[in-house]
């Protein structure tokens, strides 16, 4: 059996005792099974177990992988102290039965970021309305020497459940992959960004990697066309995979946010920008089905009701509580335990405030579970499979040549810090603004206004 290890990391004046490293990893687990399988299904969540290791073996592991490691990651140390660690399967694997382990197992890793654009009365700026919060993130990083360049993937082009928008978003992603797509063959990364910026998008390696999946039969000559050809494979299979659904992977009794609440796109997507350019003002928005991770995933972010400025102050009421009784911490459950009782109470979607602490807290809560979900990775592993051995229970996706079985996994489930909400109040500030000052204070105005969901186009007439 193929197992992951997940150690505890911190910053090395931060060591913690052996006790809250195991209370904190128990918090984790606790998380992943009562709260994030009710909203994801029991399929797609692997919350795994506690275990504890002798501590030679921890030391001579840190010591064997430490060179491995990417350097922005260095800044924190691996726990060598407590001996406890998680064990998780290996999701580069396939997940939902047991599988012929020769087989060669194709697996990629999406961060697909947050799908929706605000919808909150309290947004103050239009731009949020309009513009997601990815595509103005983008430029700030690259101002900041994160990246070299802005992506043109947009997630709200791979939460339209709209196959041309989803295969733009997957091929802007394979372009310009940073650290929101990896692809592992046999579990070993064969692209992607091994740190921030070490990313190099060569699709002809990338090809001669997958041309035995998709081509087995080697019909294929090498050289640009054939290139193109299994990038196209690539992207539809991952696209298929994405938009299944099984019933075994229904999620709880979590009430569904109308989806429909939020734009369904948004003016910064390279896609739009060329439909704009060839005369187009409408677009298709299929939705996703609602029993494929996508949804479950779109449906957890948009706990996210009220945005980080309805958010604040309602945060900012927890805290002022938390100061006149600090030991009321624990009773309110802020940082555990994560049970059934803590789920329980992020039902409630009422978004009218009522001036209590107990509300505050309710949406204080569901925005950390939003930002949890904007921050996840889906993983699609995929394994070539013949036709007699492909039976009804297993997932299968087809191609021009081949036929692949899959599971989707997600992970990367960890809750977001209670404390983290003033540094994402300020951040989205930052992001804002750049936005404005540097991108769209330079943009077209009448190329802007061209471009309105359900609104008569409108002639702008200039002074000369």
């Amino acid at each position: 059996r193929c197992v992951v290890l997940r150690f505890l990391k911190s910053p090395p004046n931060q060591t913690k005792t052996s006790e809250e490293i195991l209370h904190h990893l128990q918090n984790i687990v606790d998380f992943g099974k009562h709260v994030m399988k009710q909203f994801f299904g029991e399929n797609y969540v692997h919350h795994g177990e506690i275990i504890q290791l002798p501590l030679d073996f921890v030391r001579q592991l840190c010591l064997k992988i430490q060179p491995e490691r990417p350097e922005s990651r260095c800044d924190k140390d691996m726990d060598t102290l407590s001996g406890y660690a998680m064990c998780l399967p290996n999701l580069t694997r396939l997940q939902t039965y047991r599988f012929v382990e020769h087989r060669p197992i194709l697996c990629i890793e999406i961060k697909p970021k947050c799908g929706f654009i605000p919808f909150s009365s309290h947004v103050s700026q239009e731009i949020k309305h309009k513009v997601c919060r990815y595509c103005m993130h983008q430029h700030l990083k690259v101002a900041n020497g994160k990246w070299k360049r802005p992506s043109k993937y947009c997630p709200l082009d791979l939460f339209s459940g709209n196959k041309q928008r989803m295969h733009f978003a997957l091929k802007s992603l394979l372009q310009e992959a940073q650290n929101n797509l990896k692809i592992f063959k046999n579990g070993e990364l064969i692209y992607g960004c091994k740190d921030d910026q070490d990313c190099v998008s060569d699709w002809n390696e990338l090809a001669r990697h997958l041309k035995p999946f998709f081509f087995p039969s080697n019909g294929l000559v090498s050289g640009p066309h054939c290139t193109r050809t299994i990038v196209k494979e690539l992207i539809h299979v991952i696209t298929m995979a994405l938009l299944s659904s099984t019933d075994a992977c229904r999620a709880g009794d979590m009430k569904t946010i109308p989806i429909s609440q939020g734009r369904s796109y948004c003016e910064a997507s390279a896609f739009n920008k060329e439909l704009v350019r060839n005369g187009k003002h409408k677009l298709d928005s299929s939705g996703l089905p609602r029993g494929c991770l996508l949804y479950k995933t779109l449906q957890a972010q948009m706990l996210d009701m009220l945005g980080i400025e309805g958010l604040y102050p309602l945060y900012s009421r927890v805290e002022q509580y938390l100061e006149e009784f600090p030991d009321e911490r624990s009773t309110l459950q802020i940082d555990g335990p994560y049970n059934e009782a803590f789920y329980e109470k992020l039902l409630d979607l009422s978004t009218e405030d009522d001036g209590t602490v107990a509300f505050a807290l309710t949406k204080v809560q569901q925005y950390r579970i939003a930002m949890t979900a904007k921050d996840c990775s889906i993983m699609i592993a995929l394994s070539p499979c013949l036709q007699d051995e492909c039976s009804e229970k297993r997932p299968v996706v087809l191609t021009s040549k081949s036929r692949f079985t899959f599971s989707v996994s997600v992970l990367d489930l960890d809750l977001k810090p209670y404390d983290s909400i003033p540094h994402q109040y300020e951040l989205d500030g930052k992001i804002v603004n750049y936005y404005l000052k540097n991108v769209q204070a330079k943009d077209d105005p009448v190329m802007s206004s061209l471009f309105k969901e359900n609104e008569d186009c409108t002639l702008v007439l200039h002074k000369v």
